[in-house]
């Protein structure tokens, strides 16, 4: 659906005003308008404004009846030609999930599937994992769809093994050439502990994803660390701490301690003096 421009929301009054609801607008039209916005080079337009107002209103419900257009429309972004497309797909996926699981039965199994075999297609294989770009703002492929697999896991709990796989070659991807430098190790470490908070997890299957991390490290020797491996120890070391403290909100998963012994083995590659 287009939108004439003489009829676009007064955004910067909006955000100034903390984002009220504009309730004589159609949830049709705010999707329509917000999922354009969410494509923009702009980082105003797209995080400050556009993502910033769906995922509060999603939260608060505003958005129930167009939840599936939202994540759609998101999805399909995951072949988008531009990055920041691509990356603030998972945002809006995650959000919308996250609404889902609060109001079961707002958004069927079937959308979440859609969504989750076009997330799983991208994440490990993006290459512009960038967090950051002066002129195009927030970016943050890794961090952003760590989010979405810690949403991922409460709507498709069957699904929580792959999600950790998903992690392990998202951190383990060998095309990787930009070193972590906004944390995005720490979100990765939040979404596996988050995935492994789930019940019902055996202690294989929760520590399981790390054979292809081990796998990856094998063939490692002498010389510079390659940026990817940089990532690996870096989201490892991460992981580690989150394991042996816990999440604020959630406490520590089951099986902490064998996921924790796994991660600090793998660590004494490049430590070894490390006890």
């Amino acid at each position: 659906m287009r939108t004439d421009p003489a009829d676009l929301l007064d955004w910067p009054s909006l955000a100034a005003g903390g984002f009220p609801f504009p309730e004589a607008v159609p949830a049709s039209r705010l999707a329509a308008e917000l999922s354009a916005m969410l494509v923009s080079p702009d980082p105003e337009i797209r995080d400050d404004h556009a993502c910033t107002a769906a995922a509060r209103w999603i939260r608060e419900g505003r958005l129930d009846g167009v939840l599936v257009t939202l994540g759609d429309t998101a999805a399909s972004r995951f072949v988008h030609p531009e990055i920041q497309a691509r990356t603030f797909a998972p945002l809006i996926i995650g959000s919308v999930l996250t609404r889902a699981h609060a109001v079961p039965g707002l958004v069927p199994r079937e959308a979440a599937e859609r969504w989750y075999a076009a997330f799983s297609a991208w994440y490990p294989a993006e290459r512009d994992t960038r967090g950051w770009d002066d002129s195009l703002g927030w970016l943050h492929a890794v961090a952003h769809g760590a989010d979405a697999i810690a949403a991922f896991a409460k709507a498709l709990p069957d699904r929580r093994t792959e999600l950790l796989e998903l992690c392990a070659r998202r951190m383990t991807a060998p095309q990787a050439d930009y070193r972590y430098a906004q944390l995005e190790d720490a979100r990765l470490a939040r979404a596996l502990t988050r995935v492994l908070q789930a019940p019902g997890l055996t202690r294989k299957q929760a520590t399981g994803w790390l054979t292809t991390v081990e796998k990856a490290l094998a063939g490692g020797g002498p010389g510079p660390v390659p940026v990817w491996a940089f990532n690996t120890f870096a989201t490892l070391q991460s992981l580690h701490l989150h394991l042996t403290r816990g999440l604020a909100d959630e406490g520590v998963p089951p099986h902490a301690e064998a996921v924790a012994a796994r991660a600090a083995g793998l660590l004494r590659l490049p430590c070894h003096w490390l006890a």
